[in-house]
């Protein structure tokens, strides 16, 4: 199965690094920053959202997951509800197969599942809970 990198991550990794090894004369980019943003350039000219992981040049690989490191690693809100038999967690969005390998999943794989979660918004780490509050009174009538 083929893992891919989102376009916005490839943005936020350029972001961390344009943060952390800014350009001291406005002009030079760090070696981060321009092995990140040849692969951002051909995503963008080849109107890509996603790239294949193994098409992702060795130093902009390590420099996505210098950024990876510093995001939250689990979706995790402490509420599992697949323990309960769900298939889907409602607490973090996660499928129980997920759930059980993410401890084994790689860096892309997680980040594959952020993104899927987030785009869903149906989890509960996602709302508030006023937000939760009024749904459980709206079910209980």
């Amino acid at each position: 199965m083929s893992k891919f990198i989102h376009i916005l991550d490839i943005e936020s990794a350029i972001n961390f690094w344009r943060e952390h090894r800014p350009s001291l004369d406005g002009i030079a980019l760090s070696p981060e920053i321009r092995a990140l943003g040849e692969t951002y350039a051909l995503m963008v000219y080849k109107q890509e959202t996603e790239v294949d992981e193994c098409s992702v040049s060795e130093p902009a690989m390590s420099a996505w997951l210098a950024w990876y490191a510093t995001t939250p690693d689990t979706p995790c809100i402490a509420i599992c509800s697949t323990s309960q038999g769900d298939e889907s967690c409602k607490g973090c969005g996660r499928t129980f197969a997920e759930v059980q390998h993410w401890p084994k999943m790689s860096p892309v794989e997680k980040r594959m599942t952020w993104r899927r979660i987030t785009h869903e918004n149906t989890a509960w780490r996602f709302n508030t809970y006023a937000e939760r509050a009024r749904e459980s009174i709206r079910s209980a009538q």
